[in-house]
C-alpha cells in the first residue's frame, strides 16, 4: 500500500514578519480637539489602560474619551469601556461598528535559488469597534447611543453598587455550610450531648 502525499497549499514557508491598521479617521463627528483615544490591541493589559483612562477622566479632567480596537481586541475594548462605565458613573455612550484594513506581510522562508526573498501582502478586514464615552450629554437620536445607567434611589457615592458591586454580598459562611455540618457553640453541643 503506496501513501500519496499530502496537499501543500504553499503557505507553511511563509511566516508573517509585519502586521499594520490602515489609518482611519474616527467615525464621531465634532470631537474636541485633543480627545483621548485609547487604542485596545490584543495583548494589552486591561489593567494598564484603564489606569491611565481614570487618570485621563479623574485627574486631568477629560470631558471625553475614546476606545478603539479590531479583531480580537473588541471584547477587550468593551470590557474597558463597561469598566469605566461603572466606576465613573453618568457617561453618555455611542457605539460605531464597522470593518479595518489590516496589511499582513508574510515572508517566503525557502525562496528559489538564486531568487530575491518573495513578499506576500494579505489585506484583511476584521470588525472593529469604536466607543465614545461622555461626560456631556450626547445627541440621543444618534444610531449607537446609549443613555447613562439610572442610579438607585438611595444610592451614593460611598455604596457598594457605586463601587461595581450590582449583587449583594455572599452570605456568611454558616449559611453556606449543610446543617449537619455548621458549627455551634460548645455549651449547645454538650448540652445536647448530656440530654441525648
Amino acid at each position: 500500500m503506496t501513501s500519496k502525499p499530502i496537499a501543500q497549499s504553499g503557505m507553511e514557508n511563509f511566516r508573517k514578519v509585519r502586521t499594520s491598521e490602515e489609518e482611519s479617521p474616527l467615525p464621531f463627528p465634532n470631537l474636541p480637539p485633543g480627545v483621548v483615544e485609547m487604542k485596545v490591541k490584543e495583548g494589552s493589559k486591561i489593567r494598564n489602560l484603564m489606569s491611565f483612562a481614570m487618570a485621563q477622566m479623574e485627574l486631568k479632567g477629560s470631558r471625553q474619551i475614546v476606545f478603539s480596537g479590531c479583531g480580537r481586541a473588541v471584547t477587550k475594548t468593551i470590557t474597558c469601556v463597561e469598566i469605566m462605565k461603572r466606576k465613573l458613573g453618568g457617561l453618555h455612550q455611542v457605539t460605531k461598528v464597522r470593518y479595518k484594513t489590516l496589511l499582513e506581510v508574510w515572508e517566503n522562508q525557502d525562496p528559489l535559488p538564486g531568487g530575491a526573498a518573495q513578499n506576500l501582502t494579505v489585506h484583511k478586514n476584521v470588525p472593529s469597534i469604536c466607543i465614545l464615552l461622555s461626560r456631556d450629554p450626547l445627541d440621543p437620536n444618534q444610531t449607537g447611543y446609549q443613555p447613562p445607567e439610572p442610579r438607585e434611589v438611595g444610592e451614593d457615592a460611598s455604596s457598594s453598587s457605586a463601587k461595581g458591586l450590582k449583587r449583594p454580598p455572599p452570605p456568611a459562611r454558616e449559611e453556606l455550610l449543610p446543617k449537619k455540618l455548621q458549627v455551634f457553640p460548645l455549651p449547645e453541643v454538650l448540652a445536647a450531648m448530656v440530654n441525648a
